[in-house]
């Protein structure tokens, strides 16, 4: 209920029933909204509608506006809240029903999308679009039924024990590179780029030699990572790269190559979003081969088969080869380190901190890895919690994890001796931001996201003499034309993009 102040008394006015002078200032929020969304400036769209629920707070047209908003800005948990307030609100309102379906989709919640797609086709059987996202989402939950049912209590057979590398031929008229002996030299690399480059594809035989030497490589690693930079050493560490194979290209191009003397971390979310997302991963993993020591890859919240089903690169491994070269990509993210230390006093994961307190490092080394991450706990936080400016925790705006606030940032750090954390996981403007005082860095490496949000993409560089961090800035490179989520699950195309 909201208080309006007369001259002589107080008037309790009910929250649906506005003042005529707001309507003005309604107005001017919605025209304020529609210019944001068109530059997509999601962020300042949303503060739009927020205060104009302020002034009219039982309006279903606003909060599934807002849920829209934060779809597009990847926040799925508070993009569901609105969704279900809108349809608390009215539940004749079809566009919420649209709106909870993508939410509870995006985070992989197919039933309960099915559910609300079952309400709008009922309501609108007529409607062709609402049709083919309820047969394409009750596709995926028979898809899900049959793989519970064949599951078995014992340990899956790898893809590897099915495949006979030996006796797999290269026909000759493939001119494109191959392993040397079976090895990864930087030969085979440069020419891999270029190949790539050119939009050609690696042989097979040579994607399962990677895959396969890859695997056991990462399998020996500890899900904790801990290295020591000397006093003349650095490394460079970058963020999401979302199959932006050009960005890529253009990283090594303005850092120089990975070799011993130029160390790299790349922090997860190698995949997905972006339709070159094969070139991006077989390029990080075959650096990671020819130079272990020196070359480190983390997990991120998109090495995972549910968002990998959704957000294009089991489908793109699929059209550029198979099925079951997929399923040994699957097993390769599993065996992915999920946090690596440098000096003992910087902490670098993909998401963020812990839904509770006392968390040490010799926990995260603990961590049974080998897995697709559960819903909650340690591991679910270092892939998936983000950072929040007000002390304390809250629910996550993705509806996965947590959000943590500078006073359990600094506990932790205090806990474990370390000086700050650097993390990905969120798309920021300027391709970093420093929060929490400086003791929680976030950086993303994908410039102009999903060619949509016009962000710069960033890297750091720690140097081993003082662990301080350098920013360096850089801006989208073109690429060939194939659209981000080409090769995405065609409910998500039609529902987020």
């Amino acid at each position: 209920m909201q208080f309006i102040a007369l001259a002589t008394s107080v008037v309790l006015i009910p929250p649906c029933s506005m003042p005529k002078a707001h309507s003005g200032t309604l107005g001017i929020f919605l025209l304020m909204f529609f210019r944001f969304c068109r530059k997509r400036d999601y962020e300042n769209a949303i503060k739009c509608y927020t205060e104009a629920l302020e002034l009219k707070p039982c309006s279903a047209i606003y909060f599934s506006n807002r849920s829209l908003a934060y779809l597009r800005t990847e926040c799925y948990g508070y993009a569901l809240a609105d969704a279900t307030k809108c349809l608390e609100i009215d539940q004749n309102y079809i566009k919420g029903y649209y709106r909870r379906a993508t939410s509870n989709m995006a985070l992989g919640k197919f039933k309960a999308a099915l559910k609300d797609y079952e309400t709008v086709v009922r309501v609108r059987p007529n409607d062709k679009d609402a049709k083919m996202k309820y047969q394409e989402c009750n596709k995926i939950v028979k898809q899900k039924a049959f793989e519970r049912a064949i599951a078995s209590d014992e340990m899956k057979r790898s893809v590897v024990d099915s495949l006979d590398i030996e006796n797999m031929m290269i026909e000759d008229q493939y001119t494109g590179p191959k392993l040397e002996e079976g090895k990864v030299t930087m030969r085979f690399m440069k020419e891999m780029m270029e190949c790539f480059k050119d939009q050609k594809k690696l042989h097979r035989k040579c994607a399962y030699q990677i895959l396969i030497q890859v695997k056991e490589l990462l399998s020996k690693l500890p899900s904790l990572i801990e290295i020591t930079l000397k006093e003349t050493e650095k490394i460079t560490i970058c963020g999401d790269t979302h199959g932006q194979f050009y960005d890529l290209l253009n990283i090594f191009e303005l850092n120089g190559l990975p070799s011993e003397a130029n160390p790299y971390l790349f922090n997860g979310d190698f995949v997905d979003r972006g339709s070159f997302s094969l070139e991006v991963i077989l390029t990080l993993f075959g650096f990671k081969l020819l130079l272990p020591d020196s070359f480190y890859l983390l997990r991120g919240n998109h090495e995972t088969d549910n968002m990998n089903q959704m957000y294009g690169f089991e489908g793109e491994v699929k059209a550029k080869y198979t099925a079951q070269m997929f399923t040994l990509f699957s097993e390769v993210f599993q065996w992915l380190p999920l946090a690596q230390c440098i000096n003992g006093k910087v902490l670098v994961m993909h998401g963020g901190l812990f839904s509770e307190d006392g968390v040490t490092l010799d926990d995260l080394k603990k961590i049974d890895r080998n897995r697709q991450p559960p819903d909650s706990g340690p591991m679910c936080d270092l892939l998936w919690s983000d950072p929040q400016p007000q002390n304390g925790r809250c629910v996550s705006k993705r509806g996965v994890s947590c959000q943590f606030g500078p006073d359990v940032t600094e506990r932790f750090l205090d806990q474990n001796n370390l000086d700050y954390i650097v993390r990905s996981h969120e798309v920021k403007a300027e391709g970093y931001e420093v929060t929490h005082s400086g003791k929680c860095i976030t950086v993303f490496s994908a410039p102009n996201y999903c060619d949509q949000m016009c962000n710069k993409g960033a890297y750091i560089h720690l140097s081993g003499s003082d662990l301080k961090p350098q920013f360096h800035q850089f801006t989208a490179v073109p690429h060939p034309n194939v659209k981000p989520m080409a090769y995405a699950n065609s409910l998500m195309q039609m529902g987020m993009m």
